[in-house]
């Protein structure tokens, strides 16, 4: 049996284990279950199989472009950057809608119908080239992913730190856990949806990213009850209210659908989307210090904070983000893969993910206990160090075998490990750090912008990914090919080390600003205890709080 066969069936095997363990979690009578309220586990397996969905298409994405659109290699990781880039910001405007009108819950319903359309639409294969017309459906596809991501991304994380008060110490933990559920379904859909894709053909892959999709949308909905009423709208009233003929809920969603075309349209103009993100990112930055000087000393303070780790993004996820692009060529065409599919090899920092997650989550704690756990900025500043520092190990490792001679798989293991050691430093901290740290009105948009700065870093590891295109020096598989990869990789480690170390000596001036003494919890949800449908609580405590002794 060959060695991707094996590999496959093991994640399926690894799949009816999780699911097994979920359905332990759903029969217990016990609201909690291992110190968690249970609504987290159901946003656990409802993200885990939106990612099996989302990182099972990215991993074959970038080889579907130059295999079978027949796209260049600089083209193809420039369309790979757009399109990963256009997923994390539309969260800026799915954000914001989910917290004015539709609340999260009915955001995240919304986009996992519109990101499995676009799964489905991708196994409209046509016979490939760029000339065939089949590719508008191939851009249109794309478009619904990217829309259906912004309705649920940045909601569904939302829902995550509203199940715990403000500092609750457990909140850190939680989003560790919510994270390692979306490296489980990367993991287990970058296996299964690789293989099926490389092996039996690109329509497969896709079509079972397709059915992930659903399974998440099934498990959201069963398990509406366990969210305790977190993530719903703010007013049923607005909602009910009729435009041109239609409910202002119904509305929403025809924009949705108005913002896939201008997206079908977008995509296609890779340069486009640059200049989108760099001028929508000057505005988003303006509106945050606007209102971050309308606000008190303490508040003030934390947005400042804020827009610091925010803007360390796209450092990090540019060189972050070249796994599913340049390095899956590079892995594909210039490393011992012993026969193994390259696509498979995207699985490896979602493992590392799931097993080293829990290691960090106690990691935190015990270091917490003592006094001892570096602040959040702290914490940022060692990712950067540390993924600089994966690029470097690559090259040398490269280097040390010889360029013309294949490289020995060990190290896509070790560029993946340091990655994957940074990215625990960095991202579940930073999540729970936004929710934690932006005022309550502000929550859907801060985590918006987070991801908007992950869009950032996305486009800019499509530029980068462009500069290593082989096109540039000639054959594809080549020598000289390969020494670009390495020479690119090089200059982009070093530059990300200086800037970690940087960032490790102004940490404690940003640690001050995030004034982490006066935190307090909000109060009480409205209709909480006297309204016997939990769902009805909304999500804006400064408007629908519950008038206590002092306010009446």
């Amino acid at each position: 049996m060959a060695t991707e066969t094996v590999i496959a069936l093991i994640s399926v095997g690894a799949l009816l284990v999780l699911l097994a363990t979920g359905g332990v979690v759903a029969v217990t009578r016990n609201p909690e279950f291992a110190g968690h309220p249970k609504g987290l586990y159901v946003l656990f397996f409802a993200e885990m199989w939106e990612r099996f969905s989302y990182y099972g298409m990215r991993a074959l994405l970038i080889f579907y472009l130059t295999k079978h659109w027949l796209f260049a290699d600089g083209p193809a990781n420039m369309i790979y950057g757009a399109y990963t880039s256009l997923v994390y910001i539309t969260p800026l405007l799915g954000g914001y809608l989910a917290d004015r009108y539709l609340g999260q819950r009915k955001a995240v319903l919304y986009g996992g119908i519109l990101i499995a359309c676009g799964h489905f639409l991708m196994t409209i294969e046509g016979s490939g080239g760029q000339n065939d017309p089949a590719i508008s459906i191939f851009w249109l596809a794309l478009a619904f992913i990217i829309v259906g991501t912004g309705f649920l991304k940045a909601s569904i994380s939302v829902i995550v730190g509203q199940l715990y008060p403000r500092t609750d110490v457990r909140r850190d933990g939680a989003y560790t856990i919510f994270y390692m559920g979306i490296n489980v379904g990367a993991a287990i859909g970058t296996i299964m949806v690789g293989y099926l894709g490389e092996t039996y053909g690109w329509r497969y892959g896709f079509g079972l990213a397709g059915i992930g999709m659903l399974l998440g949308l099934v498990v959201f909905i069963w398990g509406r009850p366990l969210l305790l009423g977190r993530g719903e709208p703010p007013s049923l009233d607005k909602l009910k209210q009729r435009i041109a003929g239609v409910s202002f809920e119904n509305f929403i969603y025809l924009l949705g659908l108005a913002v896939v075309l201008a997206t079908w349209a977008l995509i296609q103009f890779q340069n486009a989307v640059g200049w989108l993100l760099l001028l929508s990112g000057a505005v988003m930055l303006l509106y945050i210090v606007v209102e971050a000087l309308k606000m008190p000393r303490d508040d003030r303070d934390r947005l400042f904070a804020i827009i610091f780790l925010i803007a360390l993004q796209p450092v990090f996820w540019g060189l972050f983000e070249q796994a599913g692009g340049s390095l899956n060529l590079f892995t594909d065409r210039h490393v011992d893969r012993a026969g193994v599919p390259a696509s498979l090899f995207q699985s490896i920092n979602p493992i590392y993910i799931v097993l080293l997650g829990p290691v960090f989550a106690w990691l935190w704690t015990s270091l917490g206990r003592r006094g001892l756990e570096p602040s959040t900025p702290a914490k940022f500043g060692l990712a950067l160090l540390q993924v600089g520092f994966s690029f470097l190990v690559l090259v040398w490792g490269a280097q040390a075998v010889g360029i013309g001679n294949p490289t020995p798989v060990i190290f896509i293991f070790l560029i993946y490990l340091f990655q994957t050691t940074g990215e625990l430093c960095l991202s579940p901290v930073g999540l729970s750090a936004m929710n934690r740290l932006a005022p309550r009105q502000m929550a859907g948009l801060i985590m918006g912008a987070w991801f908007f700065a992950t869009a950032g870093g996305n486009f800019v590891a499509g530029m980068i990914g462009q500069a290593t295109g082989a096109e540039h020096v000639g054959e594809a598989g080549g020598t000289a090919a390969k020494a670009l990869f390495l020479d690119v990789y090089s200059t982009i480690g070093w530059i990300t080390i200086g800037i970690g170390v940087l960032v490790m000596v102004v940490s404690p001036l940003v640690k001050r600003l995030m004034h982490l003494d006066t935190l307090k919890d909000e109060d009480e949800l409205a209709g909480y205890k006297e309204i016997g449908e939990r769902e009805a609580a909304g999500m804006f405590p400064d408007r629908e709080t519950k008038p206590g002794p002092d306010k009446i």
